[in-house]
């Protein structure tokens, strides 16, 4: 078995491992010390996405950060028929699966981005081990599929692109990982240098592997089908656990959608906030950001 790559001088006093649930291997690491938060990084970062806010929040919580299934260093399944295994509900009994392993039979969770689907979709299926829950730049995926238009199309190409059928996207972004991946990240991010030299290497490591790029893939496939089957099939259903959202200023979710009237009809106790920042606040506003964070958890 390959050495577990560690990252002491971006998570201080953190460790690493692999947990397995249900024969998938979850890249998962862990620190700090008190009641647990469960951080689940985006589309197309690891868990490396939250360095700059971990290592704080671990001086109050124990923080658990993971790769997603087929992000990062955990497994690659295969997507299987209609995507299913990429399916945020499977994707969400992963990491219910991890922090059980860890001992946590309740906690908090905090999502951005893909992540943040996941985290929605883990307080509907299991709401018994959701705390509190915290949703970074995203409205409904239900909802944004919804109310599609122009605009929303130009700004979020890729959900269009990487659900087109197996190989057409992977084929396409084969000819140049490292392009795709940086334009992509620069085209969310809009305070300049906000993320990390030595985090953006990772984020390009991983990249290059081109199963992550099919998981990626698979991941969009099961957002415009298996999860809108299984959104609909909960369309009364909502998340008991109390919710902030919080969005990027800057960004695109914030210009083209009410975010906090948006998850309001899908949850029963929602707060939200926006950050003066793009996509990804824990990396260009991380100050703000925790202190939004560590008020609400």
């Amino acid at each position: 078995m390959s050495t577990i790559r560690t990252f002491p001088e971006l998570l201080p006093g953190f460790q690493w491992q692999d947990i397995e649930v249900e024969g998938v291997r979850i890249r998962t690491a862990t620190g700090g010390k008190g009641p647990p938060v469960l951080l689940l990084h985006g589309h197309p970062q690891m868990h490396l996405t939250w360095h700059k806010v971990a290592p704080t929040l671990a001086e109050h919580f124990t923080v658990v950060a993971p790769d997603l299934r087929g992000y990062g260093d955990s497994a690659k399944p295969e997507g299987g028929a209609d995507h299913a295994n990429y399916s945020k509900r499977a994707m969400a009994a992963d990491q219910v699966g991890v922090m059980k392993v860890l001992g946590f039979e309740r906690f908090r969770v905090v999502g951005h981005d893909r992540g943040g689907r996941v985290a929605h979709r883990m307080a509907l299926d299991t709401p018994q081990v959701v705390e509190k829950l915290v949703l970074i730049d995203i409205a409904p995926t239900a909802t944004m599929y919804a109310h599609t238009n122009m605009e929303f199309a130009r700004r979020y190409f890729w959900w269009f692109f990487l659900i087109q059928p197996y190989p057409l996207p992977e084929k396409l972004i084969d000819g140049d990982p490292d392009f795709f991946l940086e334009n992509h990240i620069a085209g969310q991010i809009k305070i300049p240098r906000s993320v990390d030299p030595r985090v953006m290497a990772e984020y390009r490591r991983c990249y290059a592997d081109p199963t992550m790029r099919h998981a990626a893939c698979e991941d969009y496939r099961a957002a415009a089908g298996i999860d809108l089957e299984h959104d609909a099939a909960d369309a009364n259903k909502r998340v008991t656990a109390p919710l902030l959202a919080l969005w990027g200023a800057r960004g695109t979710v914030g210009a083209l959608y009410d975010v906090v009237e948006t998850w309001r009809k899908k949850a029963t106790d929602v707060q939200g906030h926006a950050i003066d920042c793009g996509h990804s606040p824990q990396e260009e506003a991380p100050e703000e950001f925790l202190h939004q964070l560590k008020e609400f958890l």
